[in-house]
C-alpha cells in the first residue's frame, strides 16, 4: 500500500493516514464528499479584525460524519490534561495506530504560515525523544516532524475552533460498506445542511450574504493594503472560503457521476466546476482591491458572489432530488476523558 503523501485539506490528510491504517484507500474528494464536508459561513465576530470565509464544515463534523457512513469506530479522547492527552497519544502509537490531533497550527515548527487557527487537524505517525513525526497536507511538507514540545503547546492552545488536546483513532470491524451505495446519501444530507442552514450566514445564504458584504471591506479594514491582500491568500491558498473545498467537491462529484450515472450528479458537478472558478476569481478581485486601494474589484467580487450563491444553490437543489439522506449521522463513539 503507497505511503501518504499529503492531500490539499488537513481534515481529509488525516483521515487518509488513519483510513489507510485500516486497508481502506479512497481518493481524497470522496472522503471529503463522504463526510459532507461542503459549506459555507460568514463569520464577522465582535472583537474579530477582520471577517472569515469558511468553505467547509466545522473542525471534526467531517470526520464524525465519515466515521459514521462508513460504519468505523470513532475513538475520541479530550481531556484538560497535558500528561493524560500525551499518555492517550503515546499508548496508541506504541501499539502501532497512528493518531489524528486537531490543534492549532500557529505552534507547528514547520508551519509555512504563523497564523493561530486552532481546528487544524495532523495524523501523527510516531515520535522520537526530542520529535513528533507527523502527516499534514502537501503545501506545509507531507510527512513532516516538529519539537514534542511545540506539539504540546500547539495542542494546549485555547480559543476559536480549538479542543481539549483532542486526539482520535479509527478502526474498522468487519467489511467496509460498498462506498457506490453511500453516495446519494451523503449527496443528499450536504445538499440538505447547505439549502436550509439555521442562520443566514450559512449554506447558499451565507455566500448570498458575504455578496451583500464584501463591496464594504475596504472600510470595514483597519488597514485593506493588508487585510485584503491577506484574505485574498488565506481564501485560494488555505482554502477558507476559495476554491479548494469546491475543487474537492467538484472531483468527488465527478467520481459519484461515474459511478451512479446520474444527470443530477452531471450538472450539479458542472456547476461546481463553474463555482470554483468564480471562487478563485472573487480571491482574486478582493486581492487586487488591496493592492490598488481600488474598491471597484470588490463591487464586481459581490457581484460575482451574488451568482455564486445562485449556481451553488441549484447544485444543491439537484442532489437534494437524489434519495434521502439520513436524518444525520450517528457519532460513532463519544468522548472520553
Amino acid at each position: 500500500m503507497t505511503e501518504p503523501l499529503g492531500g490539499k485539506h488537513c481534515e481529509t490528510t488525516a483521515l487518509d493516514v488513519l483510513l489507510r491504517h485500516e486497508g481502506v484507500v479512497l481518493s481524497e474528494p470522496m472522503l471529503f464528499g463522504l463526510g459532507a464536508g461542503l459549506s459555507f459561513v460568514y463569520w464577522d465576530g465582535k472583537g474579530m479584525d477582520f471577517p472569515f470565509l469558511g468553505g467547509r464544515v466545522k473542525p471534526f463534523e467531517l470526520t464524525r460524519a465519515l466515521a459514521a457512513r462508513l460504519g468505523l469506530e470513532l475513538d475520541v479522547r479530550e481531556t484538560a490534561s497535558a500528561g493524560r492527552a500525551w499518555r492517550n497519544v503515546a499508548a496508541e502509537l506504541d501499539a502501532g495506530r497512528p493518531v489524528g490531533l486537531q490543534l492549532d497550527c500557529y505552534h507547528l515548527e514547520y508551519f509555512t504560515s504563523r497564523v493561530h487557527f486552532g481546528g487544524h487537524v495532523v495524523a501523527m505517525r510516531g515520535y522520537d525523544a526530542t520529535d513528533a513525526h507527523l502527516v499534514d497536507t502537501a503545501q506545509q511538507g507531507g510527512a513532516v516532524t516538529t519539537s514534542l514540545a511545540s506539539l504540546a503547546a500547539a495542542r494546549a492552545e485555547r480559543g476559536p475552533m480549538t479542543a481539549r488536546h483532542r486526539s482520535f483513532t479509527l478502526a474498522l470491524h468487519g467489511e467496509p460498506p460498498d462506498v457506490r451505495d453511500l453516495l446519494a446519501p451523503a449527496m443528499a444530507d450536504c445538499a440538505a445542511a447547505f439549502l436550509h442552514p439555521p442562520i443566514a450566514n450559512l449554506g447558499h445564504r451565507g455566500i448570498a450574504r458575504a455578496a451583500a458584504l464584501v463591496p464594504g471591506w475596504q472600510a470595514r479594514a483597519d488597514r485593506p493594503e493588508l487585510r485584503l491582500p491577506q484574505a485574498a491568500r488565506m481564501m485560494e491558498l488555505a482554502g477558507t472560503g476559495g476554491a479548494l473545498f469546491r475543487n474537492l467537491y467538484r472531483d468527488f462529484l465527478a467520481e459519484c457521476a461515474e459511478l451512479l450515472d446520474d444527470p443530477r450528479v452531471r450538472t450539479a458537478r458542472d456547476r461546481y466546476a463553474e463555482a470554483a472558478a468564480g471562487w478563485s476569481e472573487v480571491a482574486r478581485l478582493v486581492g487586487a482591491a488591496g493592492e490598488s486601494g481600488d474598491a471597484a474589484p470588490l463591487e464586481r467580487a459581490g457581484g460575482l458572489l451574488g451568482e455564486l450563491a445562485r449556481i451553488e444553490r441549484e447544485a444543491m437543489e439537484e442532489l437534494a432530488r437524489l434519495p434521502a439522506g439520513s436524518d444525520g449521522p450517528v457519532i460513532a463513539g463519544r468522548p472520553r476523558r
